[in-house]
């Protein structure tokens, strides 16, 4: 399955390879550099390419790209998912995901790694198993293993492992029981010029951080649960009770994990948190340009729309901007050509306006094309597709915990066409 993992920063360096059959030349990843050359945006990189001899399948997560190498076909998706779950056991280790924080972790990584996939195919990926295998770095262990030689890995195999609920360690215990669920939900639309939605669809994870002692056994039960579509979820789910009565029912992993993810691509279901006016033309005659962008809320059920920012790709033949923000400011890149307004809390009263003057190159054609606006938001304590949870209950413990569903609501690919 998986040959080979190789990790690339942001600049195109391998600083990290590591391969569980053969050792694979660095040469490989040469094909992914030409992709990337090509690629405006990093995340615009093919996730799956193919090569002579190997399939390079990646991954970009926090600045870094997670390179995998395989040398027979598998589903794409599944390695995918793997290379997921590795930075996700990063963050979760180390706290943050990066090439400074991996470097300075290199033992613990190889370790991790090692124990995730054996001879190429995943193993133990569930955090709670790990932590028990591979103990976290705390600086008073880092120094003790530095004096004795001794590592993080355990010496007796994780009980978990060994039952059917390989997902929960045996005897958990605490004094504070809770479990807290965070709805997060990414949309993702594109919009024409006159202001009608092109594409629209939902993006939704609910991620759970639950504490509790002995073996609880939850049931979520949602408002509307017939909203989603495409649900995938963790397996600690029972999957036919999700069929025949449409609740979640499953006794959780300790600590932090993703319960479910989902879609609503209906678009008569997705609503537009935002409506945009704008305005962006450039003069045949004479080296100027206009421009004019006003943002108001749509429909926020009441709450309010906070980071707004709107990024904008100017064509090249514009050399300056003379704008007037009247909320937020504004930064034009001269080397890049990106103008950037950061608006911050949108408020409904008086709508924040971007006017002016582009200045264009003297004796440069007009572009062909208006740049497009793409659009960042977060709207807190609001599912935009309208999905409520409605119950918590808990089976098998007599204890009472303390239970709490936050909602978030953003922008992901959120375009508007001029």
């Amino acid at each position: 399955m998986i040959h080979s993992l190789f990790l690339v920063n942001h600049s195109g360096d391998i600083f990290l390879e590591k391969h569980w059959k053969s050792v694979i030349s660095r040469s490989v990843c040469d094909y992914f550099f030409e992709a990337k050359e090509k690629a405006v945006e990093p995340e615009n990189v093919p996730p799956v390419l193919q090569t002579p001899h190997h399939y390079l399948i990646t991954i970009y997560r926090g600045k870094l790209f997670f390179l995998s190498v395989i040398q027979t076909e598998v589903p794409p998706l599944f390695v995918i998912e793997f290379l997921h779950r590795v930075a996700d056991t990063f963050q979760d280790y180390f706290g943050e995901c990066s090439e400074g924080v991996i470097k300075d972790n290199v033992v613990i990584v190889y370790e991790l790694l090692e124990e995730m996939l054996d001879n190429g195919f995943p193993l133990a990926t569930e955090s709670n198993v790990l932590k028990e295998m591979i103990k976290p770095p705390t600086i008073l262990r880092s120094v003790v293993n530095t004096l004795t030689g001794g590592s993080n890995v355990g010496d007796t195999l994780p009980t978990g492992q060994l039952s059917n609920i390989p997902w929960r360690r045996a005897g958990v215990k605490y004094t504070n029981n809770e479990a807290y669920f965070d709805v997060i939900e990414e949309i993702d639309a594109i919009l024409d010029k006159s202001g009608t939605t092109v594409f629209a669809e939902i993006q939704g994870v609910i991620e759970a951080c639950v504490r509790l002692t002995g073996m609880p056994d939850l049931t979520l039960s949602f408002m509307n649960p017939r909203l989603l579509d495409d649900v995938s979820f963790h397996p600690c789910v029972r999957f036919k009770r999700w069929e025949s009565e449409r609740v979640l029912s499953f006794i959780p992993p300790d600590g932090n994990f993703t319960l479910m993810s989902y879609h609503v691509s209906s678009q008569n279901l997705v609503a537009m948190p935002v409506y945009v006016k704008q305005n962006i033309s450039f003069f045949e005659t004479g080296s100027c340009g206009r421009l004019d962008i006003t943002i108001g809320p749509k429909q926020t059920m009441g709450k309010t729309v906070e980071g707004l920012m709107v990024t904008i790709h100017m064509p090249k033949a514009v050399l300056n901007t003379n704008l007037t923000a009247t909320q937020g400011n504004y930064t034009y890149d001269l080397a890049t050509k990106v103008l950037v307004w950061d608006i911050g809390k949108l408020n409904p009263q008086k709508l924040p306006n971007l006017r002016g003057s582009l200045s264009m190159q003297t004796g440069a054609p007009k572009p062909e094309d208006n740049p497009s606006l793409n659009i960042d938001l977060k709207i807190q304590q609001l599912a935009i597709s309208g999905l409520k949870v409605s119950r918590l209950d808990m089976y098998g413990e007599k204890y009472k915990p303390f239970k709490g569903v936050k909602y978030l609501t953003k922008a992901g690919k959120f375009q508007v066409r001029t």
